[in-house]
């Protein structure tokens, strides 16, 4: 990277004018930047203008962070200040996200994950094989709309389907307006049509359950072995988990990729505009409901149960929108006894610190 300008290196990171007008104050108290490429137990590996470095957050960021989320993720820009001889770096802040794929931390907790962060493009992954289910791509789109990333659909082990029209249409009618490419990793059919989206300074995620072939493609797309490939299970056509950690890959086009371990424990987080979005079809029907506050259970003039009944919705998506408006409501009221705590022991923090520096007499 050495032959490139300053600037024209950030910009091969995809760095613009969002994160510059952030950075501006930074900038002028002498600190650079860099972009997380890798995350391992609090140490990161970052790209920067000078070269790869390894970066720890510092003290204060750690003091002020209330929870994960405040933490650098994998495509977060981070404020630092380089130690360039060292090849490391100290990390002072986060710049705000442009977008981010988040999930709940997995356990009993209520907490967000960041899964990747700035992302332009997410391709959400499914194989064409046994493990086909389109419930589960509701709950990817779902999550790729609250990203504020474009979801792209990407259907992979084409030469493993029978009846390849009879699943498109099956996707189309759940991802309104959403790209749909048909590929054949292992074969190397269909790649061509993800070109367009891997351009300069392009940051894709991949999102897909184990074994629908993330790391086939990743691999196709980078041009080299970069991650490992393992065997699906006979039977049910479900893999094993490849990818451990999350990294953020140069590709031969110029574009960035994220690959992301495979989410079998996959729950929302805060998906109202996602929501929205997953079921456009569903919330435009419901608009010509006789009552605003219809439950589309047995009021009169429901247009969502006559959609249901002469076969322009069908039952089975509708119950997959109930199935998940209430998962995150549940969500939502959990979430909001967390911040609640939070706050509290924010401000204990802060009382017991003020108790500490007053003067005795």
């Amino acid at each position: 990277m050495n032959h490139l300008t300053n600037e024209q290196t950030l910009k091969s990171l995809g760095w613009n004018e969002y994160f510059a007008d952030h950075f501006a104050p930074y900038a002028e108290q002498g600190y650079s930047v860099g972009r997380i490429s890798l995350e391992h137990k609090r140490i990161y590996r970052l790209m920067s203008e000078h070269g790869e470095l390894l970066g720890e957050v510092t003290g204060k960021l750690r003091y002020e962070a209330t929870g994960r989320e405040d933490y650098p993720a994998v495509g977060d820009w981070v404020v630092i200040n380089p130690r360039v001889e060292e090849k490391k770096a100290s990390i002072h802040a986060l710049l705000p996200r442009k977008s981010k794929f988040s999930r709940k931390a997995a356990g009993d907790t209520v907490e967000e994950q960041i899964v990747a962060a700035n992302v332009d493009i997410v391709f959400l992954v499914n194989a064409l094989n046994n493990d086909f289910n389109i419930r589960r791509m509701e709950r990817y789109l779902i999550l790729a709309w609250e990203s504020g990333a474009s979801p792209v659909i990407v259907l992979s082990k084409a030469d493993l389907c029978d009846d390849l029209d009879a699943r498109l249409a099956e996707v189309e009618s759940v991802a309104i307006g959403v790209p749909v490419h048909v590929v054949s990793a292992e074969h190397g059919e269909g790649l061509e049509q993800l070109a367009p989206y891997l351009g300069e300074g392009k940051t894709i995620a991949l999102m897909g359950s184990s074994g629908v072939g993330k790391s086939t493609l990743i691999n196709k797309l980078s041009g080299s072995e970069m991650q490992r490939v393992s065997e699906v299970r006979e039977g049910d056509d479900r893999g094993r988990h490849t990818t451990t950690h999350r990294e953020l890959i140069r590709l031969p086009e110029g574009g960035l990729m994220i690959d992301t371990p495979g989410m079998r424990e996959l729950q929302l987080w805060e998906a109202d505009e996602g929501f929205r979005g997953a079921f456009d079809d569903i919330e435009s029907i419901a608009e010509a409901c006789r009552f605003n506050d219809c439950q589309h259970e047995r009021e009169p003039g429901c247009a969502v149960r006559e959609a249901i009944e002469d076969g322009t919705l069908e039952k089975a998506r509708f119950d997959s929108y109930l199935k998940l408006q209430r998962e995150l409501a549940h969500l939502a009221r959990k979430e909001d006894a967390r911040l609640k705590a939070a706050e509290k022991d924010k401000w204990k923090k802060i009382n017991v610190e003020m108790r500490q520096r007053k003067p005795k007499r």
